[in-house]
């Protein structure tokens, strides 16, 4: 709050622990408004949620935070779709949210999320379509699964040794 924060957004959901019982409160007593956004880091995307999120942006005040556990795939996502659909950038430069330095490792499940993008960059240079046309006519959340592979190497420095789970 005393940096002017108006919106978090925990993209974990609402939780029956501790943390999430003391960020409700904390919120609730500085004025803040928290906004549940449930999003899949190791899982394709849903139209639905892309969707979601556009709407969210538009209606919340900023600034904003977003919050996952690590911060690198959920808000990755995240902040790739509001650098893209809220200010205009291009994808491909939207997309450097999601890397490794934020903690992000494409080679792992959560590379899924690169993946989403670039599919879409592709028909994209291809075609020209639109995103949200592509999303909505062309985009395959269960092929896309299909058709990614993780490498095992990655998912256990990301899940064990990095203890992001």
């Amino acid at each position: 709050a005393r940096l002017g924060i108006r919106t978090i957004v925990n993209l974990r959901g609402e939780r029956d622990c501790g943390a999430y019982r003391l960020e409700v409160r904390s919120c609730r007593e500085t004025g803040i408004r928290l906004i549940d956004f449930q999003v899949k880091s190791r899982a394709a995307p849903l139209a639905e949620t892309i969707r979601g999120a556009e709407a969210l942006f538009r209606r919340i005040e900023y600034p904003m935070l977003m919050h996952c556990k690590s911060g690198a795939d959920r808000v990755g996502l995240m902040s790739t779709l509001y650098l893209f659909l809220e200010e205009r950038r291009p994808l491909a430069e939207a997309k450097r949210q999601l890397h490794w330095r934020f903690g992000h490792f494409r080679g792992a499940d959560t590379g899924i999320l690169d993946q989403f993008f670039e599919r879409y960059m592709a028909e994209e240079r291809q075609t020209g379509i639109d995103f949200f046309a592509w999303l909505e006519t062309k985009y395959d959340p269960e092929e896309l699964k299909r058709s990614f592979f993780a490498h095992r190497g990655w998912n256990f420095i990301a899940s064990r040794v990095l203890r992001r789970e």
